[in-house]
C-alpha cells in the first residue's frame, strides 16, 4: 500500500468542477487500501471549505487536505505578528499556529509586524501592495505560500499566487521564503502527517512538473504527471515522470489500481 498525494487544481478539479473520472479514481484508490491526501498550493480557502467543496463532488476529505497556508504557518512562531496579503485560509492557518494576525488598518496606523504572508486572493490591489512592501522594508520577513505563476480554470490559466508574490517581491526588494510545493516546508508537513517512510513510498500526482514533479523529488517518491491541468499533453517535462496519463483516472489505472464500475 502507498499514499496517493493528489494536487487539487488541474488534477481533481478545475475551479471546483470535477475533472471526469477523478472522483471514481479516488474511490478506487481508497477501496484498494491506499491513503489519499490532497496536497494543494492554493492557500485562499479555509480547510473546512475545501473539504466541503470536495464533499460536494462526492469526495470525503475530512482530515485529508494539506495546504500551503499550513506550511507557511510553520515558518512563524506562536506569538509573532503577521500581515496577511492573501485569503482566509492563511488567516486560519496562522491563528491555529498561535500567530497574531494584524488587521491592515493597524499596519496602516504604524503597527509593526514580524512577517508579511502572501498568497492568492482576488482582492489584491495597489493599496495592499503598498502596505505589504512598506511593512517588509521596515523589517518584516516576506513569506509566500507558493510561487505558482498561474492557476488553472475551465477557461484557461489565470494569474496565480506567484504572480502576486512577484509584485510584492519587486516592490519590497526582498526575496521571499516560500512554503508550498516544491519547497521544504510543505515537504516537512507531509512527512509530519504520514511519516518519513510512508512519504518515500508515496506517489505525487500533479499537473505542473516545476511544482509537483520537483516536490516528488524533494520527498523522494514517485511522480505521476497528468495532462488535465496547466501542462499540455506532449510537453517535454522536467523532471521526467515515473507515470503519466491523461487524467487522474488514467494514472490510477497505470498504478495497477482497478477502477470501480
Amino acid at each position: 500500500m502507498f499514499a496517493l498525494l493528489c494536487d487539487l487544481d488541474g488534477v481533481v478539479w478545475l475551479s471546483h468542477q470535477a475533472i471526469p473520472g477523478s472522483v471514481e479514481a479516488i474511490a478506487a484508490a481508497r477501496a484498494a487500501g491506499h491513503r489519499v491526501l490532497f496536497v494543494t498550493n492554493n492557500s485562499g480557502s479555509r480547510i473546512e471549505d475545501v473539504e466541503a467543496s470536495l464533499a460536494a463532488i462526492g469526495i470525503a476529505a475530512a482530515g485529508d487536505v494539506l495546504s500551503s497556508a499550513q506550511a507557511a504557518a510553520m515558518l512563524l512562531q506562536p506569538g509573532e505578528r503577521a500581515l496577511v496579503a492573501g485569503g482566509p485560509g492563511i488567516v486560519q492557518a496562522l491563528e491555529a499556529r498561535g500567530v497574531v494576525v494584524c488587521p491592515a488598518s493597524d499596519v496602516d496606523a504604524g503597527a509593526m509586524v514580524d512577517a508579511v504572508v502572501v498568497g492568492w486572493h482576488r482582492t489584491f490591489d495597489f493599496d495592499g501592495l503598498t502596505r505589504a512592501a512598506r511593512a517588509i522594508r521596515l523589517g518584516a520577513r516576506l513569506i509566500g505560500t507558493n510561487d505558482d505563476a498561474t492557476y488553472p480554470t475551465p477557461d484557461g490559466p489565470i494569474p496565480g499566487g506567484g504572480s502576486i508574490l512577484a509584485a510584492v517581491r519587486t516592490a519590497s526588494g526582498v526575496e521571499p521564503d516560500i512554503a508550498g510545493k516544491p519547497y521544504a516546508p510543505m515537504a516537512a508537513l507531509v512527512r509530519e502527517v504520514i511519516g518519513a517512510d510512508a512519504t518515500t513510498h508515496a506517489v505525487m500526482v500533479g499537473d505542473r512538473p516545476s511544482t509537483d514533479g520537483l516536490f516528488a523529488r524533494a520527498l523522494g517518491c514517485r511522480y505521476a504527471q497528468v495532462w488535465s491541468g496547466v501542462t499540455p499533453k506532449g510537453s517535454v517535462v522536467d523532471p521526467h515522470p515515473d507515470v503519466e496519463g491523461d487524467d487522474l483516472a488514467a494514472v490510477v489505472t497505470a498504478l495497477g489500481i482497478a477502477m470501480q464500475r
